[in-house]
Formats: structure tokens, C-alpha cells, sequence
């Protein structure tokens, strides 16, 4: 008669465990609570995550030569940037060194370039209006006053 018995309650533990756990299942996850707040899951599926800033080299990786000869700054920095005259990298090619000419509202601050601080810090930008682009040079015909009257007199 004990067998019995214990057959019949672990029966009826085994069925209140899975009443539990359906009536869980089902209170957590009511329709009430989203159709009287539709923004409330739209707002925590989507949350805005900031966007990671750059350091200088990975501002600079897609820029011809690693950047020589473009202007970059921090992004606190209004009227200060640098014009890269070398970059030393190492193995990664996500850290090293930097040199660079200081420029204050365009004109350069000093003739020699310096060791660039802060290269690792996550805040700088690229300049694009400052940087001068290495462009195709365009030959121009230089065009004489009276090509013919030279062959005349000769």
C-alpha cells in the first residue's frame, strides 16, 4: 500500500511542477502589458547605442599612405590639428607612433614635426577641408602670344 501511495503523490507532484511551470509561462508573458504600451518593446529592442570612436590609426588605415600628408585633430579640438609627416606602426597596425606638423586655423604652428600625443585615445577625426590631396598634376600648354609671327621673322 506504501508503493501505491507514493506512486499517487509523486503523480500529483509531477503534475502541479508542470501546472507551475505552464501558469509561469504564461503570466510572464502577457499581451496586457505590451498592448497597453506598444513603444515599451519597440523602445528596448531598438536602443541606440553610441557609436564607437576611432583612434588615429584607425581614422587614418584608409586614407592613401597611412594617411601622410592629411590633417587630422581631436574632436575637442576647434582650431588645432595636425598634417601626419610619419607613422611608425606596429605588428596589429591598430597602435604606434605618430609625427605630425601642428597647424592653428590652418597655417602651420611650427616648421619641424613633432611626436603626435594621444594617438590611442578614441577622439579623432579626419579634416578634409585642410588636407591637400595629392591630385593628378595637369600639364598646361603654355600658350605663346603669336606662334606665327615667330615663324614669320625666322
Amino acid at each position: 500500500m506504501s508503493v501505491a501511495n507514493r506512486a499517487a503523490i509523486t503523480r500529483a507532484l509531477d503534475f502541479s511542477k508542470l501546472s507551475s511551470t505552464f501558469i509561469r509561462t504564461f503570466s510572464t508573458s502577457s499581451p496586457s502589458t505590451s498592448s497597453s504600451n506598444p513603444n515599451a518593446s519597440a523602445a528596448s529592442s531598438s536602443i541606440k547605442r553610441r557609436k564607437k570612436k576611432k583612434n588615429l590609426f584607425e581614422v587614418v588605415q584608409f586614407l592613401p599612405k597611412w594617411g601622410v600628408g592629411y590633417h587630422v585633430a581631436k574632436a575637442h579640438w576647434d582650431e588645432i590639428s595636425y598634417q601626419i609627416t610619419k607613422i611608425n606602426l606596429y605588428k596589429n597596425g591598430n597602435h604606434g607612433k605618430a609625427w605630425g606638423i601642428a597647424h592653428k586655423d590652418g597655417m602651420p604652428i611650427a616648421e619641424a614635426p613633432k611626436k603626435i600625443s594621444g594617438v590611442h585615445k578614441r577622439c579623432w577625426r579626419y579634416i578634409a577641408r585642410l588636407s591637400n590631396h595629392e591630385s593628378i598634376p595637369t600639364t598646361t600648354k603654355s600658350i605663346e602670344s603669336n606662334p606665327s609671327a615667330e615663324v614669320q621673322t625666322s
